[in-house]
This record gives C-alpha cells, sequence and structure tokens, in this order.
C-alpha cells in the first residue's frame, strides 16, 4: 500500500497497512533543500522540490502546496509585506476593505492568471501531478471564509463588524466562499486529491457565533469543494473546543485539530466517523521534546481517538529548527500502528 492509497482508505473508513502521516511542514520543507522561505513561496518549482525531498526525508504521506494565507488576498490587490526568509504577512494597516463599501467592487480574481500568486498556486499542482499522482496525496489550500475576511478586513476590524454590522460580514463571507470555491476548483482540476481550508480566525469567535455566521459559510465553501471533486481538510488554528460538535456537521473528511483542543472531547463531539489528525503541541512536544516522549504523546492522542479514523500529526506546522530524530518518531509511531 503506497502513501496515497493509505490516506485514500482511511479517508473511506478502510483497513490500511498502518496509520497515515499528515504533518504540516513548510518553512521545515524550505529548509531541507537550502532555500530561503521568500523563495520557496514565490516559485512553485521551489516549493514542490522542497516538498518531495521533505517527503523522501521524512517519510510523509502526502505533498502540499500550502504556503502562506495571503494568495488570494493579494490577487484581490491587498498589500502583502515580503521577506526575504519568513511568511509573506497581510499589512493590515492598510486593510484593502478599511472602506467597507469597497467589497461591492471586488470580484473573483481568475486562478489561472499569468503571473498571479494563486496561479503559482495552481501550478504547483500540476507540477505534483506530473511527478506524483497516485503515489502521494496531493493537497492544495484556500483560506477559509473568517480568515479570508480577516485578511482583507484587518483581524481586529472583523471582530467589531461581529457586534456592529453583521450583515456586511455575511456579504464578506459569501464573497470569501466564491473566492476559495473557484482557487480550489482550480487547484482540483491541477490535479490536488485534497484541499486544506484554512480557517485560523473562526477560533477567535464564541460557539453562538461560529454556529450563526461562520458554519453556514464553511459548509457551502465545503459542499463546493466536493461538488468539485475534492476532498477537504478542515484545519482552524487555535482551541475550537466549544464549537466541535458543529464541526462535525461539516462534513468534512479530514479534522486537524490544535494542540489546545482535547482530542477525547473531539472524538465525542464529532463523531466516531469523523477522521482526525494531530495533535501535538507543535513546539513544547514536537519541537522540545524527544523521540520518547513524542511516541508517548501520540500513543495518547490515538487512545483517545478510540483507535480509529485517526492520522498522525501536530496541531500545527512543524517549527523548521526541530530536530529530524523527533520527526521521524512521529513517522515510526504511524508505521508501527494498525
Amino acid at each position: 500500500m503506497n502513501a496515497y492509497e493509505r490516506i485514500l482508505a482511511v479517508l473511506e473508513r478502510r483497513q490500511t497497512d498502518h496509520l497515515g502521516f499528515l504533518p504540516i511542514t513548510m518553512m521545515y520543507a524550505a529548509d531541507q533543500i537550502g532555500k530561503t522561505y521568500g523563495e520557496y513561496t514565490s516559485d512553485f518549482r521551489i516549493l514542490v522540490d522542497a516538498q518531495l525531498e521533505t517527503a523522501k526525508r521524512i517519510g510523509t504521506d502526502h505533498v502540499s502546496c500550502i504556503s502562506d494565507p495571503g494568495r488570494e488576498a493579494a490577487d484581490c490587490g491587498a498589500k502583502v509585506m515580503f521577506f526575504d526568509d519568513q511568511p509573506p504577512a497581510i499589512d493590515e494597516t492598510n486593510a484593502l476593505l478599511a472602506d467597507k463599501t469597497r467589497l461591492k467592487t471586488l470580484t473573483v480574481p481568475d486562478p489561472h492568471k499569468p503571473g498571479s500568486r494563486m496561479f503559482d498556486r495552481v501550478q504547483a499542482a500540476e507540477l505534483f501531478a506530473s511527478k506524483v499522482k497516485g503515489q502521494y496525496f496531493i493537497e492544495g489550500w484556500v483560506e477559509g471564509p473568517c480568515a479570508e475576511a480577516a485578511d482583507l478586513r484587518g483581524i481586529n476590524q472583523l471582530m467589531t463588524d461581529l457586534m456592529d454590522d453583521i450583515g456586511f460580514v455575511k456579504e464578506l463571507f459569501a464573497f470569501n466562499v466564491q473566492l476559495a470555491t473557484a482557487f480550489a476548483a482550480a487547484q482540483i482540476k491541477a490535479g490536488c486529491d485534497i484541499i486544506g481550508v484554512g480557517d485560523a480566525a473562526a477560533s477567535l469567535v464564541g460557539p453562538r457565533f461560529y454556529r450563526d455566521v461562520v458554519f453556514p459559510y464553511e459548509k457551502q465553501l465545503i459542499d463546493n469543494i466536493h461538488a468539485a471533486g475534492g476532498r477537504v481538510r478542515l484545519h482552524i488554528c487555535g482551541n475550537t473546543s466549544r464549537s466541535l460538535t458543529d464541526i462535525g456537521k461539516l462534513n468534512c473528511d479530514l479534522v486537524d485539530l490544535d494542540w489546545m483542543v482535547p482530542v477525547d472531547k473531539a472524538r465525542k463531539e464529532t463523531g466516531a466517523d469523523s477522521v482526525l489528525d494531530g495533535n501535538l503541541d507543535p513546539v513544547k512536544v514536537v519541537r522540545n521534546g524527544t523521540p520518547d516522549s513524542i511516541k508517548a504523546a501520540l500513543q495518547v492522542c490515538y487512545e483517545q481517538a478510540d483507535k480509529k479514523n485517526y492520522i498522525v500529526g501536530a496541531g500545527c506546522e512543524i517549527p523548521r529548527d526541530t530536530a529530524p530524530e523527533n520527526i521521524l518518531a512521529m513517522r515510526d509511531f504511524a508505521v508501527q500502528t494498525i
């Protein structure tokens, strides 16, 4: 059973030879081939080479187009700051939608426009497909409705809007679903097997706002990705413990849990059939731990997940300076566990 077959079997709730292993690697991956992170985020060929080398070195079951949250926003016209060896960052002091009325003028960018940041990711998917289709699970990535709203409006202003202008927030979320749907469809057509939906800002709202405002738009996006022929990996950075029951109703193929979320609570509230990924603390446990302590922590996660529908991973990105033996311990746990 190769890596692609293994993850497909997990997502379809079939027997596998061992647990899947899907860590998020970005800066770590760039370092594996001696490239700066600025190069990684700006040239799809470097990103692909870095992911393939990382998969070979640490035994992951996937390769990913993930890099930074600024691709869609940049192509919409947002100001993005670029750095030599750090992730691009949205300039929130000059948010694209500082004036809310500008939303009426926005149109969804063409994800195939030459030279655009979205097209660079689509090209990564195409290159992955030409090299490893059917061997590794190929993962694309889009920003979720709440995260993209934070990128376009500014996170602080968005939180205020939730109280002061819920109508505008819903209009913005609806636009973001159209944006992410188009971007996801382009990546699926290019060869992606699964689309990561990163919606970090959604962890900052309470359960009522999540259920009433965020959930409907996440659900629409996930349904749209499924309709386009893709699968969905939902990744919400932060503590989503109060919204797990609703997350379980999204019909995601895979739910990433950040390290603050108890796995046993997630299993109970998202349902027995939910496929869970995670959720070691990337710094305290993965970066600062030892191979033995990492395996022990994963055993706890596995048991809390009821030893089923579970994929090995950390709560978020593997820090770039993590010792290789620590990541290999995660791989070894996956390989040694059925």
